[in-house]
């Protein structure tokens, strides 16, 4: 009971959950020369060369909130979500989480934060997933009542309630990474750093991970920093987005507003009745032609060009039905992190 009044009190505070200012890292890494002689020369002499994963980060998250945090491979997110989780010392700058500076590893913090990577395992490869969820409730010091519940409610919203006596290396991917969840969220944490959860799942079970994600954070009010490479998790889950790059932020701002932002066009499909007489170059005045079919024609078009080049379509060519949209999200990124 005290647990569930302490995440009450932090969730109505006004206080951010994540605070970071001016974060930093860099590593020094030895540049060796090629060949035998390079070898040789580095026995004596050795050039070293700063690289920096993360520099001079600066962002917010308030209590409760989910946020993506976006960006291509190499960029950084890794590296931030292990400083915050205290795995990592920071060259330079400053973080709290719920009031605490991560790479102290104080206890009272480490019992209310969770961190799961997609590419590795925290369950016991060879035990039954029930006992390795067992220990952690032993490590947390979780009253038994209150295990049984919280395992018998996720595994049930997970579709994974017959596998807790199978051995760990015996799951299939989706199924151990929903254990991987139930076993991070198991002592109910204030914050959770997931690093590409739904990596590798199949189409079914990256939807079912979606949906618990986004039940459980409604309900628990768990503020959640979320990188994904998959659009569809970032589009489901989250109103706001991080964009990082080569270690610092490009964006931090809603969704909605990338697309604002970073997208200068629209996309218009005109459907015809019958294909329409003209040559590709002539249809180039109405914008880039992004598709042609036997009675239809996609249009990139910039935004400020939209009505005057629907007016034209509908007066030169024989128009059954005209569709405008939106250039997709996952289109845009990937011309962001193009740049």
């Amino acid at each position: 009971m005290q647990n569930l009044a302490t995440t009450s009190s932090a969730t109505q505070s006004n206080e951010p959950a994540i605070q970071v200012r001016g974060l930093t890292k860099a590593f020094r890494t030895y540049k060796k020369e090629p060949g035998f002689g390079g070898a040789l020369k580095g026995l004596f002499h050795r050039r070293y060369e700063q690289t920096f994963a993360v520099k001079d980060v600066n962002f917010s998250v308030a209590p409760g909130e989910l946020v993506g945090f976006l960006g291509p491979n190499g960029a950084g997110k890794t590296t931030t979500l292990k400083m915050l989780a205290g795995l990592l010392y920071p060259t330079s700058g400053e973080a709290h989480v719920l009031g605490y500076v991560p790479w102290e590893r104080n206890d009272g913090y480490r019992r209310q934060f969770a961190l799961l990577l997609g590419q590795k395992n925290q369950l016991w490869w060879d035990l039954p997933a029930r006992e390795s969820l067992d220990l952690n409730a032993k490590i947390y010091g979780i009253p038994r009542a209150s295990f049984e519940r919280t395992v018998a409610e996720m595994t049930e919203l997970l579709g994974v309630k017959d596998k807790l006596n199978v051995m760990v290396r015996e799951l299939s991917l989706g199924e151990r990474m929903k254990m991987e969840l139930i076993a991070a969220l198991l002592h109910q944490p204030k914050v959770l750093f997931l690093d590409e959860p739904t990596i590798g799942l199949d189409v079914i079970s990256q939807k079912t991970v979606r949906e618990f994600l986004r039940e459980y954070n409604a309900k628990q009010k768990t503020t959640i920093l979320l990188t994904s490479h998959y659009m569809a998790d970032i589009q489901e889950l989250c109103r706001r987005v991080i964009i990082i790059d080569h270690g610092t932020i490009f964006f931090d701002g809603l969704l909605s507003d990338v697309v604002d932002r970073f997208a200068d066009f629209k996309l218009i499909t005109i459907h015809c009745d019958g294909a329409p007489a003209r040559p590709k170059e002539s249809l180039a005045q109405y914008g880039e032609l992004v598709e042609q079919n036997a009675d239809s024609l996609k249009f990139k078009v910039k935004r400020d060009r939209v009505i005057p080049v629907c007016k034209a379509l509908l007066d030169d060519l024989p128009v059954s039905d005209i569709d405008i949209e939106e250039v997709p999200i996952e289109d845009v990124i990937r011309q962001i992190f193009a740049r």
